[in-house]
Formats: C-alpha cells, structure tokens, sequence
C-alpha cells in the first residue's frame, strides 16, 4: 500500500503522524512511504531521518495526497484540503466530526473512508489512540492556567501555589477521566487546593484513591458545579463523552457568579468544548476574556509539545496503521473491533452513531459495510 504523511498546516501544530522508526517498520512491510518535506522538522525529524528510514520525500502537500492510497495524520483536514481527497482513500487521523457539522458533511462529500483516532476504543471503555494526548493535555491544562492567572493576561494574579503564610489558588477540575486525572496530578504538584467534579462515583472513588484524599471530590450535578466555580480561580474542563459533542457544562449565566480575572482551560473545546461561551483558539491566539472571565480553548494543545507528543501519539497510532496497510481498512476493522469503533465515515455514509446523532443525519453501522 501506498500510505501519505502530510506536513501538518492547522496553525502551530507540529506534530508528525509517524516518526522514522515507524517508516522503516510500514517499509520492511512492503509498503511505499510518501512524506512530505519538512513534516518531522517541528518534531525534531529531519528529511534525511526519513529517507534513511525507506521514506520518499515528497515536495509538495498535493502529491502525498495524490498519490497515497492511506493517508496518516494527526489533525483534521482543513477547508484547503478537502479537494485533495478522493473517493475510496483511507483517512487515519483525529476527526472530532461531532464538533463540527461542515466538516462533516464535507469529508461525506469526498467519499473517503475517515478512521477517528480518538473513537477507537476496546471492550473496556479504554481509548487507547486518545489518552497519550490526554494525559498531555491534561498535565498541560494547570500550567497553561497558571499562566494566564497572572495580571498580565487578565488574570487575578494569583500564584497557583500560593507561598507560605498566603492561601494557594483553588482549582476546579471538572471530569475525573484520563485529562481530568493528570490535570489533578499537576495541579497538586505546583501547591494548587484542588476539586474534582464528575458524574461517575467509581471514578471518583478511584481518583481519591488515587491521589490519598489530598483532593476533594464532588458529585458533578448542576449545583455542586455552580457552587465550586464560584470559589475557582482556575477551572479545567476535562469533560468527554467518546466521539460526541461535549456537554455544555457551564453556561454563560454561571460565568457572571466566578470570580472576575478567574481562568478556564477548556481542554474539550476538540469535541466542541464544556463551556457555554467557549470558541476554539490557537497556539498563537490562545486566549480571550469574556463576563471578566480568561478563556483558554486551543484545540491542539500537544501540538506546543511535539518533541513528547509525536513519540507518545505514534507509538500507539503505528499497530492500527500496520494493520490497515497490511490489510486493509475493511479486513482490518472486521477482525479488531476497537479498530472498527474508529470508522466515522465510508464513502459518504456515518458510521459512528454519536457523529449522526450530532447533526440528524442517517446513521449506518460499520458491521453493515464490513
């Protein structure tokens, strides 16, 4: 199989979908590598790393699409892109297609095979394609908030964790998963007074296990959220519900009850964000006040860390993508069901239910296709 790894182009992403080790496996295969020039560079992986590895080295976007038959990335296509796929051709990557109706509707228009990293899931809930950037996004989540509580962004200009003889900063977490862990883990290390909220109290139960009742835990009903942001100077939106819209968590009347120059890092914006009055932003725009409230919402948050997160994205990427070359898509997904989970869309049809009931479209089971 011929398999494409473009040069990512969403802003300040620079994370590769393979590294070199993985090309010289998919190449010992007896697979044809096409990597674009300067894919690896934001990662640390020089063209000749690649063409050591078997790779060959394409000089242009167009080309890796035009002429691969599997196409591995690590973001979803951007507008620019869309005419550069073509019916029939697999789409390895992060979709978050419930976040987003026109793409969507414009990647059924391509009729493409489009494979979700963050959908494939096994028999015990596990996200394996999505939890090394969670825990990224996570451990990032407290100080990037750290950050922006400085008076310099807007923030209240206080130190997370405070100095002895002056309180430190109460942060409130708000899911108990895998981002809402690690956000919890950081934010105890820097000195931070520290609240989880979810809806589940098995994982509750196992976060205050977990971290020896140095946290507070609470029920993540309506009042208990309200009650603890009022008293937050950093909130985390850790909130996920696999391969669907997040829910809306936090609405705009709750922002007017927080503190003014409070901080929220909302590390769901990918799935369509946690907070009422929360809108993507970038690496290079990352954040934006709103009631008196700093927003943090960069939908690509790993991608300020690509050195760690190309090597923790890919070791886990590479089996799925060997068997989608050495098979293909369909083989592949019919005899691994956590791969099957990943499909979202075949040649203009929904596959994924949480994406179709997103939007009312006509949802398909993949098992039908298979």
């Amino acid at each position: 199989m011929i398999i494409g790894v473009p040069k990512e182009i969403k802003a300040e992403e620079n994370r590769v979908a393979v590294v070199p080790g993985g090309v010289e496996t998919l190449a010992a295969g007896g697979h044809t590598i096409i990597v674009e020039q300067g894919a690896g560079t934001g990662s640390g992986f020089g063209d000749q790393d690649y063409e050591r590895a078997g790779a060959i080295i394409a000089f242009s976007h167009e080309q890796v699409f035009l002429e691969s038959d599997l196409i591995l990335k690590v973001k979803e296509p951007l507008p620019s892109e869309y005419p550069l796929l073509r019916p029939e051709q697999v789409l390895f990557t992060y979709l978050h297609l419930a976040a987003s109706e026109s793409l969507t509707s414009s990647l059924a228009g391509t009729g493409i095979i489009g494979i979700a990293y963050e959908t494939v899931q096994t028999d015990d809930g596990y996200l394996p394609l999505l939890a090394p950037m969670s825990e990224i996004a996570g451990r990032m989540a407290p100080q990037e908030g750290a950050k922006y509580l400085e008076e310099t962004y807007g923030g209240r200009g206080v130190l997370l964790g405070g100095i002895p003889g002056v309180p430190p900063a109460n942060v409130a977490v708000l899911g108990a998963g895998n981002v809402g862990r690690n956000a919890a883990r950081i934010a105890l290390g820097m000195g931070a007074a520290v609240t989880v909220l979810d809806i589940n109290p098995r994982k509750l139960r196992a976060i205050d296990e977990a971290f020896q009742g140095r946290l507070v835990t609470m029920i993540a009903d309506n009042y208990n959220i309200r009650v603890v942001i009022t008293q937050a100077d950093l909130v985390i939106g850790a909130v996920l519900v696999p391969g669907r819209r997040a829910p809306k968590v936090i609405t705009r009347d709750m922002l007017k009850l927080m503190r003014s120059g409070a901080v929220i890092v909302d590390v769901a914006i990918d799935q369509g964000g946690c907070v009422e009055s929360s809108h993507p932003t970038t690496h290079h725009d990352p954040i934006y006040i709103e009631t008196g409230i700093v927003h943090y919402a960069v939908t690509n948050m790993p991608g300020a860390v690509p050195r760690t997160a190309t090597r923790a994205l890919t070791a886990n990427t590479l089996p799925y993508a060997i068997a989608v070359a050495d098979k293909g898509w369909k083989k592949a997904a019919a005899d691994d069901l956590s791969l099957a989970k990943g499909v979202n869309i075949v040649e203009g049809r929904i596959t994924y239910k949480g994406v179709a009931d997103a939007f009312n479209l006509p949802y398909t089971p993949v098992q039908e296709l298979l």
